[in-house]
């Protein structure tokens, strides 16, 4: 099973942020992390803290790991869809792999924090738009990173011309990660274009929930006409996973009945304290164990 991190916590002194990331990517590379991520939001999530609480932009802050880094794929999860024009965004992404090294991933979702696309004067149309102008951005990412630079033309969006130069440089392009279970337009988009899923995970939960999400996926695959078994099937783990590693035999042994369900990737998060030492913790054996699911 492949391990990410999620860094949600930056609740740290502003002059120590800077040395605090440098720091998460030298120990991510150290202990053999596949993935390093971080949220898309400007407030701080309130069921994590307080709107006012540190929070960094997500791609600017990418690119400062792709400097601190060498092996760890890269990621945001997810990237609001409402947050960006969509040709811009197949650029930064592009611009993070040619940067990184070929270690961009593109997670997406529909967005959903209302708070801060109202306080930043964001426009925040409503969930069935949302979801209309995500399907059009996974199009338009898939053609600028294609041959064709020829133009776009959508209900949302019109590209005159969709050149990306330089081009990503992995082959065929950097993997897309959708986030989300919705049955009906999520999982649908998933299996029609996405190489990877994302779905919320919790011991307390078991896995029947993700069982069940799994084979509406399969369902949509079958009626597309896609192959249900090269999409990546990846979990955002939700439960307590301290520094100290309490929590993670729970986790562990969530982690193996999710392989038996074909998940082969977990994206932990470090809620609270240093997420250096959270790599440091994860690197004593956890993440070795995880790796042999």
């Amino acid at each position: 099973m492949r391990v990410g991190v999620h860094v949600v916590n930056f609740s740290f002194p502003t002059p120590e942020l800077g040395p605090m990331l440098r720091e998460v990517g030298t120990v991510a590379d150290e202990v053999g992390l596949d993935n390093l991520s971080v949220m898309d939001h400007y407030f701080q999530l309130e069921f994590m803290g307080r709107a006012e609480d540190p929070m960094l932009e997500a791609y600017t802050t990418l690119g400062f790991l792709a400097a601190a880094t060498r092996d760890v794929e890269l990621q945001v999860v997810m990237t609001g869809v409402t947050y960006r024009y969509p040709g811009l965004l197949a650029k930064i992404v592009a611009t993070l792999d040619v940067l990184s090294g070929g270690r961009a991933a593109l997670g997406i979702g529909a967005a959903w924090y209302e708070r801060e696309h109202l306080a930043l004067g964001v426009p925040f149309p409503p969930v069935a738009e949302r979801f209309e102008r995500l399907e059009e951005t996974l199009q338009i990412v898939l053609q600028m990173w294609s041959d064709d630079d020829g133009p776009y033309d959508g209900a949302h969006y019109r590209l005159a011309e969709t050149i990306c130069s330089p081009r990503p440089l992995q082959t065929p392009r950097p993997p897309i990660m959708i986030g989300g279970g919705g049955e009906r337009k999520t999982l649908r988009l998933v299996a029609q274009y996405a190489d990877a899923c994302n779905l919320f995970a919790n011991p307390d939960q078991g896995t029947a929930p993700i069982a069940a999400k799994l084979d509406v996926l399969r369902e949509h695959c079958d009626r597309l006409g896609t192959d249900y078994d090269a999409i990546a099937k990846t979990v955002l783990y939700s439960a307590h996973v301290g520094v100290d590693g309490s929590g993670v035999e729970e986790m562990l042994a969530h982690s193996e009945e999710l392989a038996g369900l074909g998940v082969t990737e977990i994206h932990l998060m470090p809620h609270t304290g240093d997420p250096a030492q959270f790599l440091r913790m994860l690197g004593t054996g956890p993440l070795d164990r995880l790796h042999q699911l």
